[in-house]
């Protein structure tokens, strides 16, 4: 059955979102090692993602590791570094459903402020026909409530929706809720199964 409609992730598969390689590039892989483990910097970012506002979150955390405080600040102060470049591949892909009318949704673990900035950033976040996003709707992948406001939402049926992410534990929750699943790794093996789904021609596709 040909899918309704597509689902993108946007970190790793929109656009690239690397915070170990930019902090491995200022103050290298064992010192970065180093602080996520003595800073939990990463539950931090779970936290904004969840809804924790942006720059108070990551400046709370600041203030309770002052060994790390400068280090953490970044996080904010460079924040557009660690989310690029974008992946043309895919956004070409996501422009090449849309001009076929196919219905394109993101799905994403983002905080409210850090989507602000991107979506400044980044023009195609305009594009989508709808944003659905873990710090607005107050639950994060692969939780299933997140996936449960999309279906509500969209009024698309679940077997008629397939979904790209990095994290093979989100597809395989949305894989349970009946959806049709990717687990992206580049885009152009993103690019030939929409093919293969009938969605796309390889040209459209750019392959």
């Amino acid at each position: 059955m040909t899918p309704e409609a597509v689902v993108f992730d946007i970190g790793n598969v929109l656009i690239e979102w690397r915070p170990e390689a930019f902090y491995d590039a200022r103050i290298g892989p064992q010192a970065r090692q180093r602080m996520w483990v003595e800073t939990g910097i990463e539950a931090m970012n779970l936290a904004i993602d969840a809804g924790a506002p942006f720059l108070a979150t990551v400046q709370a955390l600041a203030a309770r590791h002052p060994a790390w405080g400068a280090e953490i600040l970044w996080w904010h102060d460079h924040w557009l570094d660690m989310a690029s470049p974008a992946i043309d591949g895919s956004v070409a892909v996501l422009r090449a459903l849309r001009a076929k009318g196919i219905p394109v949704f993101a799905l994403t673990n983002f905080g409210t402020d850090t989507y602000a900035l991107a979506e400044s950033h980044y023009a195609f976040f305009a594009e989508f026909d709808r944003a659905h996003v873990s710090a607005r709707i107050g639950a994060i992948k692969p939780d299933p409530a997140i996936y449960a406001v999309l279906e509500a939402d969209s009024g698309v049926p679940p077997d008629r929706l397939i979904f790209a992410d990095d994290r093979p534990e989100n597809v395989a929750a949305a894989m349970a809720r009946g959806w049709k699943g990717h687990v992206f790794s580049g885009w152009q093996g993103w690019a030939a199964r929409l093919v293969a789904e009938g969605l796309l021609t390889e040209r459209e596709a750019g392959l």
